[in-house]
């Protein structure tokens, strides 16, 4: 395993520095994986790497799992490893995280890079298997390194420093999006349960305060015969009946006393005073009110107002 690429001023590289930093370099590779490693560099943790991935690979192989094959993007920018048929990203190494890229002389298909990861700061040692390319992919990253490096010195500085505060500004914006989505989703849910427990206390309001003057008049009942009853308090009422007719106007009394035809008025029993008994009747009712005083009972005493009927 070595490798570990240096920038020379009179070396020779094999793309064209438009090609890495206006586009990219494609490459076909298969993935063997990536694994957490201690050191950001050196020859023996990129070893110790490769030996731990080629025995899970094997171990995976005999299950009858095929390695996955990628696509590599390599340009000034990084190192994209992306799924072939659909494009999909599935690492995105950026040029300046990448800290050690190495090929292995005894096995020449193997060619492995060190890179920081962004989200954990962890050194992950990513390790693939091209079966003629491992070389010449090995060095199309060390003149990606050499051509950020001399546009690095050019600029003084400021484009690497531009680039890492973009990043940074596009991490932090896609976190604060995500919380802005769920902030406003959380307060949607508040304010819909604040407007169903108002409408719960509207109803209930409405139901057990609601003003006398809004009950609606219930029409008074009638009998089988479609007529209302007689109530002797109640005046008469212009409200019609079901069948849509008035009852007959109730005639008023007169204040007139009549007499039958001898001349004698008329004897109520429910409207007449003291004086108006016959003496003999009066002295009975007498009688009767003094033995109430005096707590005595008239069982078997029949009582009647008619002077001529044998039991008086």
């Amino acid at each position: 395993m070595n490798r570990a690429f240096s920038r020379k001023k009179d070396k020779t590289w094999m793309h064209t520095p438009e090609a890495l930093s206006k586009h990219y370099i494609p490459y076909n590779a298969k993935f063997l994986g990536s694994t957490e490693v201690e050191q950001p560099k050196g020859t023996e943790v990129v070893r110790d790497a490769v030996r731990k991935l080629k025995f899970a690979r094997h171990i995976k192989k005999s299950e009858g799992q095929k390695i996955p094959k990628v696509e590599l993007q390599i340009s000034i920018y990084g190192v994209k490893i992306l799924e072939p048929k659909t494009k999909e990203v599935q690492h995105n190494c950026q040029l300046h995280r990448i800290s050690f890229c190495a090929d292995d002389k005894t096995d020449k298909r193997i060619f492995t890079f060190i890179c920081k990861d962004s989200e954990s700061n962890k050194h992950l040692c990513y390790v693939f298997d091209s079966e003629k390319c491992a070389e010449e992919i090995t060095l199309t990253i060390g003149q990606a390194f050499d051509l950020a490096y001399r546009k690095f010195l050019e600029s003084g500085g400021k484009d690497v420093e531009t680039r890492k505060q973009i990043a940074g500004l596009q991490k932090r914006s896609s976190r604060s999006s995500r919380c802005w989505i769920q902030d406003l989703e959380t307060e949607n849910m508040d304010l819909k349960n604040k407007v169903q427990d108002l409408e719960n206390q509207l109803r209930i309001t409405q139901v057990s305060t609601s003003p006398a003057g809004s009950v609606t008049p219930k029409s008074p009942s009638t009998d089988i015969f479609d007529m209302i009853p007689f109530s002797p308090i109640s005046h008469q009422s212009s409200i019609p009946t079901r069948n849509g007719t008035q009852p007959p106007p109730v005639p008023s009394r007169s204040t007139e006393i009549k007499r039958d035809l001898f001349g004698a008025e008329p004897f109520d029993p429910f409207n007449c005073g003291a004086g108006d008994f016959p003496p003999d009747i009066q002295s009975k009712l007498d009688e009767m009110q003094e033995g109430f005083k005096m707590g005595l009972t008239l069982e078997g005493t029949v009582f009647c107002l008619d002077p001529l009927d044998s039991r008086c």
